[in-house]
């Protein structure tokens, strides 16, 4: 089954948090530049963003921006419907 971009950005930014490059805590990159970086148009970035909220890995602040919540959530295991 083919990823749209929005799953493609959310599993990169996931694979960095759960590595440790965006620590607890971390600053994630404004919507621009994230869009930018990848290439992508805003509204796309804002979705992978709320899977991201909506799966517990971060949190947005208004005004402020998206930061890397202090405890992550376990990793769902493979086959477990949860994308």
């Amino acid at each position: 089954m083919a990823e749209y971009e929005w799953q493609r950005i959310a599993r990169t930014v996931e694979e960095e948090i759960r590595s440790g490059r965006i620590p607890p805590g971390g600053a994630l990159s404004s919507i621009t530049r994230m869009a930018e970086t990848y290439g992508v148009a805003d509204r796309t970035i804002r979705r992978a963003l709320r899977d991201l909220r909506e799966r517990g890995l971060i949190e947005t602040l208004p005004h402020k921006g998206s930061f890397v919540v202090d405890v992550l959530p376990p990793v769902d295991p493979p086959g477990s419907g949860v994308v």
